[in-house]
């Protein structure tokens, strides 16, 4: 099974409106899409991801989504598929690409 922080949803629709990023489709559907798949499932932020991202330990950077997405992964104990390079340099997330 595939984890996916509802925040991570977020920030595509986000990504999308700004024309940063393009899919083939509305930013909604694609995300229900990828909802449907039966390998995935949509992490909601709760209580402790939402204290977990403001305790970070010392040297990760303020961006509130990319605190969100790391306090998820660390959270839940799973790796974080990503290619962002500050998000790969903090040690004290396991990271996957």
């Amino acid at each position: 099974m595939i984890a996916v922080s509802s925040f991570s949803f977020w920030e595509i629709a986000l990504l999308v409106k700004r024309n940063r990023l393009k899919l083939s489709c509305a930013a909604a559907k694609w995300i229900g899409v990828i909802e449907a798949l039966d390998c995935t499932f949509s992490v909601p932020v709760d209580t402790n991801i939402a204290v977990a991202s403001v305790e970070l330990p010392a040297g990760f950077h303020q961006d509130p989504a990319d605190r969100i997405i790391v306090a998820t992964a660390i959270t839940m104990n799973i790796p974080l598929v990503t290619v962002d390079q500050k998000i790969r340099a903090y040690p004290h997330v396991q990271t996957i690409w």
